[in-house]
C-alpha cells in the first residue's frame, strides 16, 4: 500500500474535529492535522467571494483515498467541498506501517 495526504477545507474548527473524529473512528484516515485559520478568496455562483476557513490534512493509503474522500464530502457543510489528494513521494517506514494499520 502507498500512503497520501488528503488536503481538505472545512467552515469552522468544529466541523474539521467532527468530520475528522469520525473517518478515524470508520478507519478511513490514520489522523488529521487541523490547521490554524485560512483566509479563503474564491469565485462562487459568479462573486468573489472570501471566508476565514480551516485546513486540514488527513492520512490515509492510496486505496482507501476514494472512500476517504466520498464519506467527507458526505459529512461536509459545503456543497462542494475542497478535498484533494496529495501523493506522498518519501516517508519513514515506520510511519507508512502506523498508516496503513490504522486504515482498512
Amino acid at each position: 500500500m502507498s500512503v497520501v495526504s488528503v488536503y481538505a477545507i472545512f467552515a469552522n474548527a468544529e466541523e474539521a474535529e467532527r468530520i475528522g473524529r469520525a473517518v478515524i473512528e470508520e478507519r478511513l484516515a490514520a489522523c488529521i492535522n487541523i490547521l490554524a485559520p485560512v483566509r479563503s478568496i474564491y469565485r462562487w455562483q459568479g462573486e468573489i467571494e472570501s471566508a476565514d476557513e480551516i485546513a486540514a490534512i488527513l492520512k490515509t493509503t492510496a486505496e482507501g483515498a476514494d472512500a476517504l474522500i466520498a464519506r467527507i464530502a458526505a459529512l461536509h457543510s459545503y456543497d462542494v467541498p475542497c478535498i484533494v489528494t496529495w501523493p506522498v513521494d518519501k516517508l519513514l517506514a515506520g510511519y507508512s506501517d502506523w498508516v496503513e494499520d490504522n486504515v482498512r
